[in-house]
């Protein structure tokens, strides 16, 4: 019997199968063959189908196979071709930061709304790790001053490069430090978009492997009851909100009710609705400073 051709559509769909047996859906087993297989041959996915029938040279399909063994393993793609798609944008990842993901491009939706009828609005992204949120604002809002802070001198080379490679480094600062104790005396902002860590550790072994096993604990680990950073945020926000100001947060999916009762004690704050992500489920909870 003659060996297979190993056309670029031959390793899709044998990968994308093969994928598939591993236990990964099989819509998300055919992206991911794409999106290592065009990482190997530096093209976009749009190139691969132009070019189905060549076949690719030796040293690429072996730098292929490495890939997809270390994706079987359980490193997370956006990890192996070290980047990952958010917000018109594409935002180079490390293990140092979380990646980003497509429900988070809810809060920056609502941030961009609520700022659009801002002068020169000051912005903090707190917890930045990638600088997914406060590029993704600066990007879109081209007259909007942005903050990023994370506790992570890793996370923050991460953004940096991020807002390098976009053009907007200019137009950002970065602070390194836990929460709010990473600013300047007295710093206000009138917009504050934090996505903090939220999993609770009883529910660390319900995370997909990739995600446990691979992405920071440190941007993952919420307190005994995933609320720490919520009840910490309650209690400090507030201090560097000018009046009228918004507190976006992202959210578990369960913690909707949880997250608004922490606010609704804070009589600086109104608590506003809670936006919901592209499944359909509870992602942000909108606060404005009274």
């Amino acid at each position: 019997m003659s060996e297979p051709v190993w056309t670029i559509r031959a390793l899709l769909a044998w990968t994308t199968d093969f994928l598939a047996k591993k236990g990964t859906p099989p819509a998300t087993a055919r992206l991911e063959s794409q999106l290592l297989l065009a990482h190997v041959l530096r093209c976009s996915k749009v190139d691969l189908l132009v070019r189905f029938e060549e076949v690719p040279a030796d040293p690429q399909r072996a730098a292929f196979r490495e890939l997809i063994k270390r994706r079987v393993d359980g490193l997370p793609v956006a990890y192996l071709v070290g980047s990952r798609e958010f917000y018109l944008l594409e935002f180079e990842v490390s293990p140092a930061v979380l990646v980003p993901r497509p429900e988070t491009e809810t809060l920056v939706a609502e941030a961009l709304k609520l700022l659009k009828p801002l002068a020169a609005p000051m912005v903090l992204d707190l917890c930045a790790g990638s600088g997914c949120i406060g590029i993704s604002v600066a990007h879109q809002k081209t007259d909007a001053r942005v903050t990023l802070a994370d506790v992570s001198p890793d996370a923050l080379d991460v953004a940096r490069k991020n807002a390098k490679k976009h053009g907007l480094e200019p137009r950002l600062q970065f602070r390194q430090g836990d929460l709010f104790a990473a600013l300047p005396g007295g710093s206000l902002f009138d917009a504050i978009l934090c996505n903090p860590p939220y999993i609770a550790p009883g529910e660390l072994a319900t995370l997909a492997p990739d995600v446990r096993e691979h992405e920071p604990r440190l941007a993952l680990d919420g307190g005994p009851d995933g609320l720490a950073f919520y009840r910490r945020l309650a209690t400090d926000a507030g201090k560097h909100l000018n009046p009228g100001g918004v507190l976006l947060l992202e959210i578990g999916s369960t913690q909707d009710n949880a997250v608004r009762s922490i606010f609704a004690e804070r009589p600086e704050f109104e608590v506003k609705k809670t936006l919901k992500d592209h499944a359909g489920l509870p992602r942000v909870v909108s606060l404005r400073k009274a």
